[in-house]
């Protein structure tokens, strides 16, 4: 074999064995975070992610938000309870066997916050009982800040409406929302704050007092 031809082999060589000629390789992407199913319903865990609603009905509702599911959506309804937007607003729609809708100012369904809407982060959470998702028009990503609360598993929803969340004390108030689309006498969020707020809770609503009928006044001037 002569001196070229072992020469060029020699290099060959040392090409394919060299790292430093190898090609390239881009850096990986950071890996995403974990994603499991499983929601703590330890109330002193992680207070800031655990939203608390106070009704009109007396009940008080918490709600562990998710920042692993959909960090967009989180993120946007802790701002809007921190900002007071929520207080006074009814559950507009609420639907026997099925969920529990609010987040809208004018009560009909068709409003939102002054901030953009969010970009869909749908996820594979199941929708469960107790699962709070976030409203949207037939666009994907048209969610503002109307959610609503599962009152009984309804799989269909998933993969179509960004699962956010889970009740982990008072569904039982939950289940006592006054139905109705939208209800006559609507039940509505009185405060609604991050547990990490530490917000006293809203007194009681006062029962209106009983109207004066004519029976009432004749029984009296009888007396």
């Amino acid at each position: 074999m002569n001196r070229r031809l072992i020469a060029s082999l020699v290099l060959g060589l040392s090409l394919v064995a060299s790292p430093a000629l190898a090609k390239k390789k881009e850096p990986l992407a950071p890996a995403a975070p974990a994603m499991s199913a499983v929601v703590s319903t330890d109330v002193a865990v992680d207070p800031d992610n655990i939203l608390v609603l106070d009704l009109s009905n007396g009940g008080r509702v918490m709600i562990r938000l998710m920042p692993t599911w959909a960090p967009g959506h989180v993120e946007r309804v802790k701002t809007l309870a921190k900002q007071g937007f929520y207080n006074g607003i009814i559950f507009h729609r609420v639907i026997d066997g099925f969920m529990a809708q609010t987040g809208d100012p004018t009560g009909t369904g068709q409003g939102g916050s002054q901030l953009p809407d969010l970009k869909a982060e749908f996820n594979f959470m199941p929708h469960v009982r107790g699962t709070v998702s976030m409203a949207r028009t037939d666009a994907p990503d048209t969610a503002n800040s109307q959610f609503f609360i599962v009152f009984y598993p309804r799989f269909a929803l998933d993969h179509r409406y960004t699962n956010f969340g889970r009740v982990i004390s008072g569904m039982d108030v939950v289940d006592t929302i006054v139905r109705g689309e939208p209800p006559t006498s609507p039940t509505k969020i009185v405060q609604a704050s991050m547990l990490s707020e530490n917000k006293p809770r809203p007194a009681a609503p006062v029962a209106a007092p009983a109207s004066i009928t004519a029976d009432m006044l004749s029984n009296s001037k009888s007396n």
